[in-house]
């Protein structure tokens, strides 16, 4: 039968990672898979880049002033 033991470790100098506990007795063979956590990945992209990218948003100050260019027109007529 196997029994499963679940800790989690920090890795000392040189890759060494220690495991105690009481319900490991002496002499017993046991098998060790090591898991590593990857580190969280960060967006790569700016905050900047969002800008103008949404719906109804403006890329450029030259698209707003076309946009309102092109109001004030519609008005006049």
């Amino acid at each position: 039968m196997l029994n499963g033991l679940r800790q989690q470790a920090i890795v000392k100098p040189g890759g060494v990672v220690e495991i105690c506990s009481p319900e490991l007795p002496a002499g017993a063979t046991v098998e060790v898979i090591v898991l590593l956590e990857s580190p969280p990945k960060h967006s790569e992209k700016l905050l900047t880049s969002f800008i103008g990218s949404a719906r109804g948003s403006f890329a450029t100050p030259e698209e707003v002033d076309n946009f309102i260019r092109q109001e004030r027109d519609a008005w006049k007529s």
